[in-house]
């Protein structure tokens, strides 16, 4: 039986990420600009001892889109001012390899760990949708492929110019007017495929070394992407099997590429309805579906696809035949979708309320659901989870689930380390420029 601890995130997505979230009673609908609202949310995830909060974003919209996309705030913004009433947990945000240059990502990034002292981390992501190019000057989507080189490009740069300064390179001097230690400030000078960038960068390292890297590529390429570059990896596991493949392959990717497999942190989405009787659960569970129209879960199928027009087909008819469509956007998950339909025969309208309020281990009573996290933990299918709140609501399973959690040692009762990697169990990165001089010695 596998020992230690697990983890968990919390996804902070103001009115929730569904089409129909907002209309649930407790949700505020303002919530998605509401700064009081976030700060709150914070507040209570780290009273509930959570390892990190995590910011979604997309860059680009239709009329068609959730109402959390339509208008909410932007991520490194919002993680700043979060950062400074919260003292311990991580704050982990969103942002493109596709549309940003590596200079500015480093510079957002590692100012947020300096100004959360240590806490920040980036979602890495290549973007999907066709829109997000449109919005950026390019007239289409790079293919896939050419997206991961450039992601894969765009975070080596970004690390180099973490360690554009040693730890101990400032020593300013009144007496003497000297401010730094010139040999420990190291220029980068990359020429690559897709970037040039000089450096160096004009901030001091943090004391976690580097921000703590996350992805959610699940594709062939986007696995691999993972495994060469991720700290931490999201993942869409719908049952313990699914999970328990995804980690062992991405971690075994990760030993191919040189790295240990102790190296990740493979932490799925959770989307827990918990109550304190099975009954009470499957009130809430259906509660939740009461909400939820066929032309809403239709529109979350349609996001997926870059937005695709799917009214256009016999909802009683099986799922259609897309071919191709879905390759190039958000891959994992319309691959997902098409597979399913196809092994179950599903039709368009029951593929559609199945992918909105799925079923999953993690519906039922506190004690179900803490068997549950506890059974996946063990199994060696997830190190945690990151918690997310579009059928739930987190406030249940911090006040229900982690409980249990704790008494039976799976969860800890007190952050026990000062930066996000440490809480992770992740060493601080040392400088390779430091680094490759104590080889020398």
């Amino acid at each position: 039986m596998r020992s230690g601890q697990m983890k968990f995130g919390v996804m902070l997505d103001g009115i929730g990420g569904s089409h129909w979230g907002w209309r649930r009673a407790h949700i505020d609908p303002k919530a998605s600009t509401d700064i009081d609202a976030f700060i709150a949310e914070a507040q209570s995830a780290e009273a509930a001892k959570a390892d990190f909060l995590f910011i979604a974003d997309t860059l680009s919209i239709t009329a068609k889109s959730s109402p959390h996309f339509l208008n909410r705030l932007e991520p490194m913004t919002l993680l700043g001012a979060l950062a400074s009433h919260t003292k311990h947990i991580g704050l982990v945000g969103t942002l493109s390899t596709s549309f940003t240059e590596p200079f500015t990502v480093a510079r957002q990034l590692a100012s947020l760990d300096r100004i959360s002292q240590g806490r920040a981390g980036w979602n890495i992501v290549t973007s999907a949708l066709e829109g997000a190019a449109h919005n950026h000057s390019q007239e289409n989507l790079p293919p896939v492929e050419d997206r991961y080189r450039r992601a894969l490009e765009h975070v080596r740069v970004v690390e180099a110019l973490w360690d554009s300064w040693e730890d101990d390179a400032f020593v300013p001097d009144k007496a003497t007017g000297v401010f730094f230690d010139p040999s420990k400030l190291h220029p980068l000078m990359h020429q690559g495929e897709f970037f040039r960038v000089d450096g160096p960068l004009n901030i001091a390292r943090s004391p976690q070394g580097h921000p703590v890297l996350f992805q959610a590529g699940a594709s062939d390429g986007g696995r691999d992407l993972a495994a060469k570059t991720a700290d931490a990896i999201f993942g869409l596991a719908r049952t313990v099997e699914d999970a328990k493949e995804y980690c062992d392959d991405v971690k075994r990717r990760a030993v191919g590429f040189g790295r240990s497999a102790d190296d990740i942190v493979f932490m799925p989405g959770l989307d827990a309805i918990v109550a304190e009787t099975e009954e009470e659960a499957e009130r809430k569970y259906a509660e939740a579906c009461a909400y939820v129209s066929y032309e809403e879960s239709l529109g979350w199928i349609s996001f997926f696809f870059s937005y695709h027009d799917f009214n256009q087909y016999d909802p009683d008819a099986p799922f259609p035949e897309l071919g191709n469509l879905g390759k190039n956007s958000y891959r994992s998950v319309t691959d997902y979708l098409k597979r399913i339909a196809r092994e179950e025969k599903l039709t368009l309208r029951q593929l559609a309320r199945r992918f909105a309020i799925p079923r999953t281990d993690f519906i039922g009573s506190a004690e179900k659901v803490a068997d549950s996290c506890q059974r996946w933990f063990e199994a060696g299918a997830v190190d945690g989870f990151l918690l997310s709140a579009s059928v739930g609501r987190l406030q249940d399973f911090y006040d229900l689930v982690v409980p249990i959690l704790q008494k039976r040692g799976l969860f800890k009762e007190d952050y026990e380390a000062s930066t996000f990697r440490g809480h992770l169990g992740l060493p601080a990165v040392p400088n390779r420029h430091a680094q490759a001089r104590e080889t020398l010695r």
